[in-house]
């Protein structure tokens, strides 16, 4: 079993490293998104240039969502406003805690 290490909790997302492995995961109320450092550098670039505005249309409960659509056409993630500014500040400061982790044990 893998040691993960909480590099944040930002509204319904938290993100986990594996100390041992090296994955990093994504926690979003039902989701849970796996990554290895370059593929989470690369999706929180990825995320991070998508405006909710730009992205974001109104659904049956009248409320604007954003929608992430995956490889796979069958499955999309969508995300409130508020949700999707949660969702990106923890990649953020996942990548900064990562980042000081990381030149606290190289260190040693």
């Amino acid at each position: 079993m893998c040691e993960t290490r909480i590099l944040t909790q930002y509204g319904a997302t938290t993100i986990s490293h594996c100390v041992e492995c090296g994955m990093i995961n994504i926690w979003h109320n039902n989701l849970m998104l796996c990554f290895t450092p370059e593929q989470f550098k690369l999706f929180q670039k990825f995320a991070t240039e998508m405006e909710f505005d730009d992205r974001s249309f109104p659904f049956p409960d009248g409320s604007d969502r954003l929608v992430l659509c995956t490889p796979n056409s069958d499955i999309n993630f969508v995300f409130s406003d508020t949700e999707w500014e949660d969702f990106n500040a923890a990649m953020v400061e996942a990548q900064y805690m990562q980042e000081v982790y990381q030149a606290i044990y190289q260190g040693k």
